[in-house]
């Protein structure tokens, strides 16, 4: 299932705006600060799909049964390293106690314009029966995140799979759904058109350099 939170206007979309602009892109603080508030957005959305219970709560006056989040369900928040991190963090301020999976991952360019996912690192704790959240900011060919997620599962088998990404191509969101029929995917906006290099058009720019700066790759 694809949800996009776009489709209704909120500062979300004010946010997108900023964070696609090529002028406001080079205060590189604040599109950090707004892939992080997209990630907060999906956060709070996401929380409405997941399990609560009830507990007894004691105030200074009394006590009273409320409605909290099944303290046996928190989730395991993961994201694709760099560029992933902003968006990474925006869920982990509402999930405060999910436990954390990063996977290292780049595309490795050749001459003739055709790449390669490298992928060299992947940290993760148990995942059998919890719910894995993904993050990853530019959702183009699906190529980095269906590997990544493929390296995971080798850690248990989630009892659900969410992507969130700020944006997502449809050649993207068709090739994950085919190959996890069971994800669902939360993004903040869909563009029609890729690159023959697989970037996405109009998108933003490469994410993880807006985030952090120009990097050199070997």
């Amino acid at each position: 299932m694809v949800y996009n939170i776009s489709e209704a206007h909120s500062l979300v979309s004010q946010w997108m705006a900023e964070i696609r602009s090529v002028e406001i892109q080079a205060d590189r603080m604040r599109f950090r600060r707004n892939m992080e508030r997209v990630g907060e957005v999906i956060a709070y959305e996401i929380s409405k799909t997941l399990p609560f219970g009830t507990r007894q709560i004691t105030t200074p006056l009394g006590s009273l049964d409320m409605t909290v989040f099944d303290e046996g369900n928190h989730p395991v928040v993961g994201t694709i390293l760099r560029a992933g991190l902003p968006l990474h963090q925006g869920l982990l301020n509402y999930f405060d106690k999910a436990d954390c999976a990063f996977v290292a991952a780049y595309r490795k360019h050749h001459k003739d314009g055709s790449f390669e996912i490298e992928q060299h690192y992947v940290t993760c704790p148990e995942l059998s029966n919890r719910v894995l959240i993904l993050a990853d900011p530019m959702l183009a060919t699906g190529a980095s995140l269906i590997q990544a997620i493929e390296e995971l599962l080798l850690y248990g088998t989630p009892s659900k799979i969410i992507i969130v990404c700020a944006i997502a191509s449809t050649i993207g969101l068709e090739s994950v759904a085919r190959r996890f029929p069971e994800a669902d995917i939360w993004t903040a906006a869909i563009d029609d058109e890729i690159t023959a290099k697989g970037y996405i058009v109009p998108g933003l720019g490469d994410a993880g350099d807006l985030a952090f700066g120009e990097k050199k790759q070997s």
